[in-house]
């Protein structure tokens, strides 16, 4: 690993935050590390297949997120962080989102997730969609863990004898291998907590209800969730308060407390 990416390593929110405000790095130059990290480790070497798709229009967001901060304009606790996401949950950009299928690879949504508004609301850089077992496992009893049909094998980046977790594989392993600072998994039966203890992360599965299920590829109404996967239970903390709220769109978010 060269040392122009060897710096980010392990770097919390909160420490990449101080840097950025401090003018010791810009977000533009956190997406070109990152992507430098999923060419050099995702894409090739170990070639880990946690990233199934790369935002294309991730430096254009970055350059504009860090001009606004220039002007002094900061939007929430993850201005110009790059946030990876299951590609379960809807982007109304140039993303695809398939629910790992390939009969879905070309479908692009047409609204945001809640989730995701909620992201760009605090200012994060959506940078990539992560891969997952393929139709958040409900496809087969006997389905590989962290496989899909569009993404291929998820690899667990603390070597190819352990199992990855899933179904969100993808985000699981991109943020254990520090390809980006954080990451949103979704959740019906273990789908965040099995990637995030295989991959050494701190998953949060919230109560149904804190967080908005609209815009996510559905399984069960009763059990569904999405939730923060990262590497610190701070990050944790932070992501979780960025991702809740209510949504006239999922009546059950209004009967949260929080």
């Amino acid at each position: 690993m060269s040392k122009q990416t060897e710096w980010i390593e392990e770097k919390t929110i909160r420490q990449l935050q101080n840097a950025l405000a401090k003018g010791e790095t810009t977000s533009r130059e956190l997406v070109l590390t990152y992507l430098k990290r999923i060419a050099d480790i995702d894409a090739s070497g170990p070639k880990l297949n946690a990233i199934i798709e790369v935002n294309p229009d991730a430096l254009y967001i970055a350059d504009k997120l860090d001009a606004q901060r220039k002007a002094g304009k900061v939007y929430g606790s993850l201005h110009g962080i790059p946030v990876v996401i299951k590609d379960n949950v809807d982007t109304q950009d140039r993303m695809h989102t398939s629910a790992g299928s390939l009969l879905l690879k070309d479908h692009v949504a047409k609204a945001d997730a809640f989730v995701v508004e909620q992201l760009r609301k605090s200012g994060a850089i959506i940078l990539a969609k992560t891969n997952l077992t393929e139709w958040a496992n409900f496809i087969a009893e006997d389905m590989p863990t962290g496989y899909s049909s569009r993404g291929g094998q998820t690899i667990n980046p603390y070597g190819k004898s352990f199992i990855v977790g899933g179904s969100s594989a993808g985000s699981g392993a991109a943020v254990a291998a520090n390809l980006a600072t954080a990451g949103v998994g979704t959740e019906t039966s273990g789908s965040i907590l099995s990637p995030a203890s295989q991959n050494s992360l701190v998953g949060i599965k919230p109560t149904v209800g804190l967080i908005s299920r609209s815009g996510i590829v559905p399984i069960s109404i009763t059990q569904d969730t999405a939730g923060p996967m990262t590497r610190t239970v701070e990050d944790g903390a932070i992501l979780l308060n960025v991702l809740n709220g209510e949504d006239e769109n999922d009546p059950i978010t209004s009967t949260s407390p929080f």
